[in-house]
């Protein structure tokens, strides 16, 4: 089984063929643990048609302690562009962290997709834009694998990490969707306290939800679902990338189960 080739194309920056080296380095490690751990475990998603070898996606399952059939489910996706393989690293890492302290997600099913474009790494074609994909459109294989994953699996929200644009110099926070039917719409995905030191800034986006990402499908989906998007300024090095990001998604399960335990006592 083939995640990808681990290496980038000919004629590649070697800065970016040594962050493949890694992340290839560090998925085989977290593969590993997932034979052992009673929390993570791994389910490649595919095949993703890439020539002579198909390739899959890493798709990496935590089950919280005490979680169930009627748990609610995160997908948390990175990887849009195999270009900066930090999102998907940090998520990896994200993931051997909650191995290693599984109530930060008590009761919470949470599946890890930490590279999307598996295509664009394995042909090392660049400006994919997989991040703003409509998922109901067909034109991208692993976006196809992603929508038919949503369709089976009714996740109740989507957290997605990207690099901001050059020039921002703080993390920016999206929200879109619903959050619950059932919750007060006062409550929050994310504040300011759960930034902590970082820079945070908090974003509306007036773009149509059905135009792009996850939501575009979420009419024909079964439960509403919402959308996290967190972006990392892209000149952060990346030992500060994956630190923001991975300190982020702690604090945002931690608050996500919060709202669980809250909505299971209306």
């Amino acid at each position: 089984m083939t995640t990808y080739s681990g290496k980038g194309p000919p004629g590649s920056q070697p800065e970016a063929d040594a962050s493949a080296d890694l992340l290839q380095s560090e998925l085989s490690a977290l593969y590993a643990l997932s034979q052992s751990s009673p929390f993570v475990f791994a389910s490649p998603l595919g095949p993703v048609p890439t020539g002579a070898v198909s390739s899959y996606l890493p798709r990496f399952v935590f089950f919280g302690p005490h979680a169930s059939e009627q748990s609610w489910s995160i997908a948390l996706l990175a990887g849009f562009d195999h270009g900066d393989l930090r999102s998907s690293r940090a998520l990896v890492a994200l993931a051997a962290r909650l191995d290693a302290d599984s109530d930060t997600g008590h009761a919470l099913n949470v599946t890890i997709f930490p590279v999307v474009d598996v295509l664009g790494l394995v042909s090392g074609v660049l400006g994919r834009d997989l991040a703003r994909a409509h998922w109901g459109s067909g034109a991208h294989p692993e976006i196809a694998l992603l929508e038919r994953d949503a369709r089976q699996r009714g996740y109740h929200g989507f957290v997605t990490i990207e690099t901001a644009p050059p020039g921002d110099d703080a993390i920016s926070v999206r929200v879109r969707g619903s959050f619950s039917r059932v919750l007060s719409p006062g409550l929050e995905l994310m504040s300011t306290e759960d930034a902590g030191s970082y820079p945070i800034r908090f974003e509306s986006d007036g773009a149509p939800v059905a135009a792009e990402g996850p939501l575009s499908i979420a009419d024909d989906l079964s439960i509403a679902p919402f959308e996290l998007t967190i972006r990392i300024p892209g000149s952060w090095s990346a030992g500060d990338y994956q630190d923001a990001t991975v300190t982020l998604l702690e604090r945002f399960l931690r608050r996500y189960r919060a709202f669980q335990a809250f909505g299971q006592h209306l």
